[in-house]
């Protein structure tokens, strides 16, 4: 592949892959998205601009930090007529989004924890589920796996409740008695 001098004004898709490390289908669906733009030539082909490589690199962070594309395209749209992100943008974004990764970040903390015991999914084969739910109490609360937090599911964690199965599992259980 040729590679990109400094000096053009404008990226082919195979460049602007191979400058910001992203595959071009993941350019053509972030198009696709509304994440980024590209203009036709005459021949129908793809040119971005040079600003679109810091446009994918903000992308690309904020997905490697968790956050789902859909708050990317509404941070992306608070920006003037689709101005690339700059330091700035970037500092105000992650003060938005620092307490959601906390939260995301907690949530997974106590699911890895858990890994190791009951989920209170009713199957009652693990040996640690006549601890955690004993006589399957949980099942009364509905289907699936009870005591991990709903929250992990919701697209924005800081609205969602615990479940109140979650915060019954998460009392201390009387292990003499047998019942949580």
């Amino acid at each position: 592949m040729q590679h990109t001098t400094w000096q053009a004004k404008e990226l082919t898709p195979g460049q602007l892959s191979e400058r910001s490390g992203v595959a071009v289908s993941a350019l053509h669906f972030y198009e696709r998205e509304g994440l980024i733009a590209s203009r036709r030539t005459s021949g129908n082909q793809r040119r971005y601009s040079r600003e679109t490589l810091r446009r994918v690199a903000f992308i690309r962070i904020s997905q490697r930090v968790g956050i789902p594309l859909s708050e990317i395209r509404k941070a992306l749209d608070t920006l003037p007529e689709g101005r690339t992100p700059n330091r700035k943008d970037w500092e105000r974004l992650s003060i938005t989004w620092r307490t959601d990764l906390d939260q995301r970040i907690e949530q997974l903390t106590r699911l890895r924890n858990s890994l190791t015991d009951c989920i209170g999914c009713g199957c009652l084969s693990l040996a640690g589920c006549r601890i955690v739910n004993y006589h399957d109490h949980l099942g009364d609360a509905g289907p699936g796996a009870r005591t991990l937090d709903v929250s992990i599911d919701c697209d924005r964690p800081g609205e969602c409740e615990k479940s109140s199965a979650a915060a019954e599992a998460e009392q201390t259980c009387d292990v003499s008695e047998g019942i949580c």
